[in-house]
């Protein structure tokens, strides 16, 4: 076996350059067996790469890359490369590459070896078929000569990721076949392997910008709409392209790896400034699925730092940037140009009327999705005011679902994300908005005003991956025939995209995680004047968190929890002869209410059944589900939670979570409330403040429904008299919180009453039969009187 006489220079070279940045998985959980040879897999012959590999080996304590093992008795190296290394002057010619680790398979009974592939990525940049960055430093799909291979170790030794695959073994891998039979089949395994990898980490191949808007103006479906508007308008159709042209220019991303590394190292620098940390959890589903899905992520938004952040986490840990939709209002000078160059594309927020930009738009989108780029859009459209999950929009869900129509030989997934602040910039700008306040435009001045807020405590982000959605799968249940229904608008859509939309928010829901500031805000927020003592906040958070799953609640200890938030400034902490108090002002408890609002859903089932025992000393679990069966659907609607086929399983895990925390008793029949204990009492109460005010709107705007004959109102006109009524009781009890009476959850309950066969309508007016009546009245048994009767003389002093 010969060796390299560069090999010692070129490692100690590389160990005082290179940095690895990131080393996928730990080298340390390969799980590889000491006591088998170890024959490390390369794509390519390249010199860099062997000795990079060496050189980790030796770091991480893995079996030596640079050793020579004894396979059937003749020596052999302890690596090898997939493809053959080029020669100038003759064709490459060697022998099957494994031919010898299966010849060792023969030799020895029992024998075995494990094979480790490994893939070195010298450079994030996506493959390029044009520009300077082809002939120097890009890490593209083609093998590199060595000049360009010395040129990209220079340029780009400082940010090196080395991915290891999982150990096979041979022995399984052979499954009885012949040498040659084998040697194919190890072969191909790996090449697949190798392609995933890099299609995960780098992505498809980009086009030029121009070449790709040139291709989507000639495409059959935008020629179409050229025709078409040519001839509705009286124009020439060749002015007509120069529009679309145009459209296409002012929509197409123009990704470029210069500025994803610059972004990534300013992205870094911001961060460490900005938040003390951002923890990531499930890329591991991710990764599964990118080296042969087209993945779309959609994240909830809350906030503009959602735009760069996802895009900085998936790069950090190895996955390809998304394309990312974006409001054509952040295309600003100097801004609009880096965005586009990081991935963003742009979109006009509305263009139903515009036949022409719609078709480039949809060809546009199109092509990306079909060509493997991953995408992120925002199904809610905005950035919630409120904190809640809005109602999703159609566009971006009905484009994707019909270009995947189109062509469906790539599989496709969404991928929802949630993503959690302790803080966030835009606090001032959603409590002035909230109050009436018109939203300021975007501009390059606005980002130096933000600029000055830099110097400010913003705590942790988290970003949790939900549970990924497979688009085939999704419209095999909700539309059987889609594969062979081929028109351009099928009907099928109708109820699919909402199906989808909802699917995904519950999903994005699912995916959320607690911090300090969300759980001191729920409990805060349930007071009367804000105010609590320290010894029951503490208590109230540990019950907050054992109602809760470990992988949903933070880090910590209560009383580190009240601490952070005290330091972002968010509460108050204040002595006192008998003890500390926690206490909010109205401006934060107004900010607050953003942050309970974001995880409100998680605590919905203990919450709910929490209300229903203030009224009630002692109830069965029978009894309990008779009373919440009808107001449950409608406050899954609202929460977006999965809206289960018997709420027993659910509500018994509550119960029991409640009783197990002593705030509920159980004598094998019916369950009860501490009679004597009050501070018991008072945690049950706390907790069942969480669910009030959606129980609260739901009362007033059946109490409207029910006070007018079936046939009277409107849906429009119910949602109104809804959101006023909300409004009125809000002001008169001292509550500052446009959030309770926001026009959206009352349209929203009108929705979901209608979904629910609760309401129909006929001729634009809602109808209801006793069904709704009897209903309305099991839901009112969960009130107790006092809160009953002030919700009666509210409505009849509307009436007054």
């Amino acid at each position: 076996m010969a060796v390299n006489p560069l090999r010692h220079p070129l490692r100690w070279l590389l160990s005082r350059w290179v940095v690895v940045r990131l080393t996928e998985p730990d080298p340390a959980s390969l799980a590889l067996d000491p006591t088998l040879p170890t024959l490390y897999v390369l794509p390519y012959p390249a010199s860099s790469d062997a000795a990079l590999l060496g050189e980790l080996c030796r770091r991480h304590g893995l079996p030596d890359a640079d050793a020579s093992l004894s396979l059937a008795g003749s020596p052999h190296a302890a690596r090898l490369s997939l493809a053959p290394r080029r020669r100038r002057w003759r064709r490459a010619s060697r022998q099957p590459p494994f031919l010898a680790a299966l010849q060792h398979l023969d030799h020895a009974q029992g024998s075995d070896v494990q094979l480790v592939p490994v893939s070195i990525f010298w450079s994030r940049a996506p493959g390029k078929r044009f520009g300077l960055a082809k002939l120097l430093a890009d890490d593209d799909w083609q093998l590199v000569g060595r000049l360009r291979r010395a040129w990209s170790v220079l340029v780009n030794g400082r940010n090196v990721e080395v991915h290891f695959g999982a150990p096979l073994r041979l022995s399984e891998l052979r499954d009885g076949r012949d040498d040659a039979l084998a040697n194919r089949k190890v072969a191909r395994l790996l090449r697949v392997h190798f392609r995933r990898m890099r299609s995960r980490v780098l992505g498809p191949d980009l086009s030029h910008r121009r070449t790709l808007v040139d291709g989507v103006v000639a495409s059959p479906a935008v020629r179409q709409a050229i025709q078409e508007v040519a001839s509705a308008q009286r124009r020439s159709p060749r002015r007509i392209e120069r529009r679309a042209q145009r459209y296409g220019l002012e929509i197409a991303s123009n990704m470029s790896y210069p500025v994803l590394r610059f972004m990534d190292q300013l992205l870094t620098r911001l961060w460490n400034r900005l938040y003390d940390g951002v923890e990531v959890q499930g890329l591991e589903r991710v990764k599964s699925l990118a080296g042969d899905h087209t993945l779309v992520y959609v994240p909830c938004h809350r906030s503009h730092v959602d735009y760069l952040l996802l895009s900085y986490v998936l790069y950090r840990d190895g996955l390809m940037p998304p394309h990312v939709a974006a409001g054509r209002n952040l295309d600003m000078p100097l801004i609009g140009g880096l965005l586009r160059r990081g991935g963003a594309f742009f979109l006009r927020r509305s263009f139903k009327d515009n036949r022409l930009y719609g078709a480039v738009f949809n060809e546009y989108l199109h092509r990306l999705i079909t060509r493997g780029h991953p995408l992120e859009y925002f199904i809610e459209g905005g950035r919630s005011r409120s904190g809640r999950m809005l109602p999703p929009r159609p566009g971006m869900l009905a484009m994707t679902l019909r270009s995947h129509q189109r062509d469906a030989s790539r599989p496709l997934a969404f991928i929802p994300v949630y993503i959690g602040y302790e803080r966030i910039l835009e606090g001032g700008s959603y409590q002035r908005e909230l109050h009436g306040g018109k939203k300021r435009k975007e501009s390059p001045l606005g980002l130096l005003r933000v600029a000055r807020q830099l110097r400010e405590p913003f705590g942790q982000v988290a970003v949790s991956v939900g549970e990924p959605l497979i688009a085939a799968d999704f419209l095999d249940r909700h539309a059987p025939r889609w594969r062979h229904d081929q028109t351009p608008r099928p009907n099928w859509l109708t109820q699919a995209v909402p199906a989808l939309g909802d699917e995904l928010a519950r999903r994005i829901n699912a995916a959320a995680r607690l911090n300090a500031v969300n759980l001191v805000a729920l409990v805060l927020l349930a007071t009367p004047h804000r105010a609590i003592e320290t010894r029951l906040l503490t208590r109230q958070l540990a019950l907050l968190a054992a109602c809760c799953t470990p992988a949903q609640r933070p880090a910590g200890d209560p009383a580190s929890w009240i601490a952070r938030v005290a330091d972002l400034g968010m509460v108050q902490r204040r002595d006192q002869a008998l003890g500390e108090l926690v206490l909010a002002s109205a401006d934060q408890a107004e900010r607050l209410s953003w942050y309970r609002n974001n995880v409100l859903h998680l605590l919905a089932y203990p919450a709910l059944v929490a209300f229903a025992f203030r009224n009630h000393v002692s109830l069965s679990q029978e009894e309990l589900i008779e009373r919440l069966a009808p107001s449950w659907p409608i406050i899954a609607q609202e929460l977006f939670l999965p809206i289960p086929e018997a709420l027993d399983a659910d509500l018994g895990e509550s119960l029991s979570t409640l009783a197990a925390l002593g705030l509920l008793a159980h004598d094998g029949e019916r369950w009860q409330r501490p009679a004597t204990h009050l501070e018991a009492f008072e945690q049950l109460r706390l907790l069942s403040q969480l669910i009030q005010p959606t129980l609260e709107r739901g009362y007033l705007l059946l109490s409207l429904l029910l006070d007018a004959p079936s046939g009277r109102l409107s849906r429009d006109d119910l949602a109104e008299r809804g959101r006023q009524l909300a409004e009125r009781l809000a002001l008169l009890s001292g509550l500052d919180a446009p959030e309770f009476f926001d026009p959206r959850l009352f349209a929203g309950l009108v929705d979901s009453l209608i979904e629910e066969r609760w309401l129909w309508q006929q001729e634009e007016r809602l109808c209801y039969d006793v069904r709704l009546v009897e209903a309305a009245q099991q839901a009112r048994e969960l009130f107790d009187p006092a809160l009953r009767q002030r919700l009666m003389q509210l409505g009849a002093g509307r009436e007054a």
